[in-house]
This record gives C-alpha cells, sequence and structure tokens, in this order.
C-alpha cells in the first residue's frame, strides 16, 4: 500500500526535535519558525512535556468520556486561570476542524438559526461546517456546499451590520488574526463592531483562536487586544504540542445538553497530560511575555528590510507580503539556511515559530533572510 498523495513535500525528512530546532536524516540542523503549523508552542521534545506525557502513557493513555476524568477538570480550571475566562466552560475534542465544527453546531442549536456570516480568505478547516466556512472553492466539495454561508469582506464593518440586521444568523466566525489569509490583524473598532452587532442582533460570536491562541499574538488570545470577550472561543494547534488536541471554551449564555455534543477521543487522558504540561512551561518560562517581546523585534527589525510590500502581524505571527511569488526566497530559506518558514497563498512568507525562540534566533534569521531576498 502507498500513501495518498494529499501534500506537496519538500524533500527533507526531519526526525529530530529539540526546542526551536530541527533535525533531518542526515544530521543538518535547521532553525524552526514555522513550528510544524503553528503547533509547537513550548519548543520540541521540552523535558517537562516528555516526563509528562511519559509517565501518563505508563499508566493511563485513554478511556471513554462515559466516566469521570479529573484531568479534564484540571485543564478546564488552568485554562480558565491562564486565559482570563475563568467562567466559562470547557468541551474539549481533538482538532481545530473538530472545535469549530462543535462551536458552529452549538451556535445554531442555541438561536434555531442556519445561517453563518464568515470573512473573505478566512480558513476555519476541512470537515463539513468547518470547510464550509472557509473560504476556499478548491476544498469545498458539492456535498460541503450548503449555501449556509455568507463570505464578507475583511474589515468592512457596514457590511458586516447588513447582514447581521437581517436578523436571521446564527453564527459570526471569525479568526483573532487571520492565518492562511495572509497574516491580517483586525482593528479594534472593527472587532468592537462586530461584538455590538452580534449581540444587539442575537448572533453567538465565534473567535477562531486555533493559530492566534496560546500566547502567539504576545497575549493569551488575539482578541484580548481588541477588548471584547466572544460567545465562544475555538482553540488547537499549541494547546498540547503536538498531541492531538482541540477544545471550545463556551461562554454561560449556553445551557448544557446532555447527548448534544460528544467525541471518542477527545480530552483523554495523555492529551490532558499534554495540555497541563503546555500551560505549565507557558506560565513558568514566560512564554506569552517571550512571544510578545521577541516578536515585537521581529516585526520592528523586517520592516527595516527593503523587498516585501508589507510586514504584518502581532507577537510570533508575521507575514512579509511581497508584489511576486516567495517560492524562490522560501526554498533557499529552507535549502540554503536551514530555516524552516510557512507561506499563505503565493506570495506572503508567514513566521509561526515556538513560542520560546531567542533574540539571537531571531537575529540569525534576520541576517539570513536579508542574504536571500538581496540576490
Amino acid at each position: 500500500m502507498n500513501l495518498f498523495p494529499v501534500y506537496s513535500l519538500f524533500p527533507v525528512n526531519i526526525v529530530k526535535g529539540q526546542g526551536q530546532k530541527v533535525w533531518d536524516d542526515k544530521g543538518q540542523e535547521y532553525l524552526d519558525l514555522y513550528g510544524g503549523h503553528a503547533v509547537i508552542s513550548i519548543g520540541h521534545a521540552h523535558p517537562h512535556y516528555v516526563e509528562a506525557i511519559s509517565r501518563q502513557v505508563s499508566t493511563l493513555g485513554f478511556y471513554s468520556n462515559s466516566v469521570i476524568n479529573r484531568l479534564q477538570e484540571q485543564v478546564a480550571e488552568r485554562l480558565g486561570h491562564i486565559s482570563g475566562y475563568e467562567d466559562y466552560s470547557l468541551f474539549m475534542i481533538n482538532s481545530g476542524a473538530e472545535a469549530n465544527e462543535n462551536a458552529l453546531k452549538l451556535a445554531s442549536f442555541h438561536t434555531g438559526r442556519s445561517r453563518v456570516l464568515s470573512l473573505k480568505k478566512a480558513f476555519h478547516g476541512r470537515t463539513s461546517l468547518a470547510v464550509e466556512v472557509t473560504d476556499n472553492p478548491k476544498i469545498i466539495a458539492p456535498i460541503n456546499a450548503c449555501g449556509h454561508v455568507t463570505y464578507l469582506p475583511w474589515g468592512d464593518l457596514d457590511a458586516a451590520k447588513a447582514e447581521l440586521a437581517k436578523g436571521d444568523v446564527a453564527a459570526l466566525i471569525i479568526e483573532g488574526i487571520q492565518g492562511v489569509g495572509g497574516i491580517q490583524v483586525p482593528s479594534d473598532e472593527y472587532m468592537q463592531g462586530l461584538r455590538e452587532a452580534c449581540t444587539a442582533n442575537g448572533t453567538v460570536m465565534i473567535l477562531d483562536e486555533i493559530q492566534s491562541g496560546y500566547g502567539r499574538s504576545g497575549k493569551f488570545f488575539a482578541h484580548q487586544y481588541n477588548g471584547i470577550r466572544p460567545d465562544l472561543i475555538t482553540v488547537a494547534k499549541g494547546i498540547a504540542n503536538g498531541l492531538p488536541c482541540g477544545a471550545l471554551l463556551i461562554s454561560p449564555m449556553f445551557q448544557p445538553v446532555i447527548g448534544q455534543l460528544g467525541t471518542t477521543f477527545g480530552g483523554n487522558h495523555l492529551a490532558c497530560a499534554a495540555a497541563l504540561a503546555v500551560m505549565d512551561v507557558i506560565e513558568s518560562e514566560h512564554l506569552v511575555e517571550n512571544a510578545a517581546t521577541v516578536g515585537a523585534y521581529l516585526l520592528e527589525q523586517l520592516k527595516n528590510i527593503p523587498g516585501p510590500k508589507e510586514v504584518r502581524g502581532r507577537g510570533l505571527m508575521i507575514g512579509m507580503e511581497f508584489d511576486q511569488s516567495i517560492k524562490e526566497i522560501r526554498q533557499r530559506l529552507l535549502f540554503d539556511e536551514h530555516i524552516f518558514t510557512g507561506v499563505s497563498g503565493t506570495n506572503v512568507i508567514r513566521l509561526l515559530p515556538p513560542l520560546c525562540i531567542t533574540k539571537s534566533d531571531a537575529d540569525r534569521f534576520l541576517e539570513s533572510y536579508s542574504n536571500v531576498i538581496r540576490l
């Protein structure tokens, strides 16, 4: 049997990681400024993380959600404290797409409505509802195109208000910072206006913090820069540093109905141990503060390097937009400078490194990047 080819692969076989560095099977070291699509939050193979999941899997890796799981309760308590959402409830699942899927379903149950507002260039996942609110016709199969979704222009508050005023919208879903869409940072006025309009029209506001959350922006959640509180918050990626895990933070306005939501693997003992270890390290090593400090330094220095049309972002979520394709730049960074970066579309280089990167790592990248774009 062969693998079904769904990915475009670089000819690099990564076999080891430590902190913000990875190594291939030939022993070549790389600086990881992409963190496996923003998944690696506390760094590769962190000793505390390794010890915690090793200890847990040696006792109990999994049992079903038909019994009490005290680890889930610990995750909920810790996450409420570290995020500032202690009055919200937690539902643990397996991935970001599943988090968004359940958020949209919960919003529809709550409102009795079926229409959803999403944003142009949004990405929310590849499962049924999540892919329908993703603005990419290439990945929406006919069975998923059910007509539930209206895509709004990014930043156009008047357009959003006009749709919300129709009174038939179950949910508006928006990323804290748009990732796949090119690192688009929303203004305070826009986010606050959306929050007010959703409240006025009985629409659930969903904040997708799957990529922008867990400290990456320099605050625990990116929307906290905007001074708003959404009704539902979806998280994944950095929550467990590579083990499959996602979660939905649910405001007190929702009343639970037993059996309405569910999952087999979500919130299993091993995933919970990983999530607790991640929060331990985020707090003890001040990684949210580090993301803010190193990210601000990187952003400032990148804006002084000629080449890109625009540099934007917050914390360690940064995009450099060019007028031309960045394929060659990215390949040179990888194969000549041994630095992993990401992309948004064809013309934006995307940086989503582990939150533990240092100023010296940033300087290494800045020197390599400057050399590459001057060629």
